[in-house]
């Protein structure tokens, strides 16, 4: 029976109801127990009209450069809004930026690979590690746009080692020999490879930061201004579902500034040894679930911002009214991580039911002076862990942008005046944590002249070679707390 043109519009209008209402209906469970007022989060609203990138040119090759194609389809979207499917294949593009009412959907055996060549990543003012800086446009980007998506059960690979650098230590004799045979810049000591000497003269003026002397040529150092690889701004109402998301330039995924965000079933992968190689970063967003997802990745994994340092206090954008739960991490500095960019504050945040397998740290709070900002209200509540490389739980106000596996614990223990530039964390909470395997349960390091203050822990069990160590923290309480089957 042959089916008109209006039956299928009413057919597809339906289904795509029937899925919004599904994946709300999904979500409730997310809402049970949480010790805080959670808004129900919106999802996306996606007009049911489709078009497909191969049908604008796009050739699945990996070989082709399919910018043009993917702009001509999302031109075809246009202001009414809709579904840009890519359907299997390797495809190749630059950058892809998402307007209001628009999902980019990933079908089975799609893989979406950027370009590595640097000339299709314009130059842009942006906010980067909590600061108001030039980095390059974002592989994936977004700003100002309501009602969006990314879905489906393809991969979004950003082509990462295009623009790492890599230090000699974090690699394996074989590694090192294939990277170098890239080509690159690789300095005088060996001691790490770069994309090319530019890089290398950026990160010399750098330091450990990510912020180059400015009088540098940004030209010459593009490659140091390495983009997160997606990159959403003051978005609101937004989904990501499903897709794998790896091999970052930089952060894997930014928000920031965003309302209403739902992060549901997704992966999320880098190599052990790259720079910067966050998950997720949470920065300075409110009302978010993140649900049911995986990452195994480079550096901090689940990680929540909101500025940092005098930016970040000018922006006065919290992060607030957070729910992370059924989430598994492999490899990773952290595996939930709150700051050390947190001048605009962090509150109101529940983290529940998640694995932590072979974490540097497994709940990682960091901040240092000059920050400002206020953490508070964070409970964690029933977190497996297992073979925890350092610490357990950390609190450590003396953050200076090192791994917790290279962490000095030498602060300054002189009192200085409280001001806004003094970060203070209180009001957090552990219950049902166990940890087997760590170098220390727990470490709090705080300021002696704003302690870390009211902190419980209730139901915990660690296995570690040491126990806790408590410096500058006030009203912090044990209650059925075991380290190596002896109470606290």
């Amino acid at each position: 029976m042959k089916t008109s043109p209006r039956t299928v519009l009413i057919l597809a209008a339906s289904l795509l109801l029937c899925c919004c209402e599904g994946s709300a209906d999904a979500l409730e469970a997310v809402y049970d127990n949480v010790p805080f007022n959670m808004p129900r989060v919106s999802l996306p609203s996606i007009p049911s009209r489709s078009v497909s990138v191969a049908d604008y040119g796009a050739v699945a090759d990996g070989v082709t450069d399919n910018t043009a194609a993917f702009a001509r389809a999302l031109a075809e979207i246009g202001s009414k809004g809709g579904r840009l499917t890519v359907p299997a294949g390797i495809w190749l593009t630059g950058p892809i930026t998402l307007g209001s009412n628009t999902e980019l959907h990933l079908e089975k055996d799609a893989i979406l690979v950027f370009s590595p060549d640097q000339d299709l990543y314009p130059i842009i003012d942006t906010n980067f590690e909590g600061l108001d800086v030039r980095r390059c446009l974002s592989p994936i980007n977004a700003d100002g746009a309501h009602d969006i998506a990314i879905t489906g059960e393809g991969i979004i690979d950003g082509n990462g080692d295009a623009w790492r650098e890599i230090k000699r230590r974090k690699v394996s004799d074989d590694q090192w020999k294939l990277i170098k045979a890239r080509g690159g810049y690789i300095p005088e000591d060996g001691k790490g490879w770069y994309p090319d000497e530019g890089y290398y003269k950026a990160r010399m003026s750098a330091g450990s930061l990510n912020l180059p002397d400015p009088s540098l040529d940004e030209n010459e150092i593009k490659s140091f201004l390495r983009p997160v690889m997606v990159s959403l701004r003051s978005c609101k109402r937004v989904l990501l579902e499903g897709c794998t998301f790896q091999n970052s330039p930089c952060w894997n995924i930014h928000p920031l500034w965003c309302e209403d965000l739902t992060i549901r079933g997704i992966n999320v992968r880098n190599p052990h040894y790259s720079a910067n190689g966050d998950g997720i970063d949470i920065d300075a967003c409110t009302n978010v679930i993140l649900t049911g997802s995986t990452f195994d990745v480079g550096d901090d994994a689940i990680c929540i911002k909101s500025g940092k340092d005098a930016d970040g206090r000018r922006h006065a954008r919290k992060c607030s009214n957070l729910i992370i739960t059924d989430c598994t991490v492999y490899h990773g500095h952290g595996g939930f991580v709150v700051g050390s960019e947190m001048s605009g504050g962090v509150e109101n945040i529940l983290v529940s039911n998640c694995r932590f397998i072979g974490t540097d740290v497994g709940l990682r709070f960091k901040s240092t002076r000059g920050r400002g900002g206020l953490v508070r209200n964070i409970w964690c509540r029933d977190i497996l862990m297992k073979d925890i490389v350092t610490y357990g739980v950390i609190f450590n106000l003396y953050y200076a942008g090192v791994a917790a596996t290279e962490l000095s614990r030498d602060g300054n223990a002189d009192l200085v005046p409280v001001d806004e530039t003094t970060p203070e964390f209180r009001d957090c909470h552990f219950s049902g944590i166990t940890c087997a395997g760590s170098k220390q349960a727990i470490f709090i390091n705080g300021l002696p002249e704003l302690p870390v203050s009211n902190i419980d822990f209730t139901d915990c069990r660690f296995t570690s070679r040491k126990k806790a160590e408590i410096n500058y923290a006030e009203n912090v309480t044990f209650e059925n707390v075991t380290v190596n089957g002896k109470s606290l």
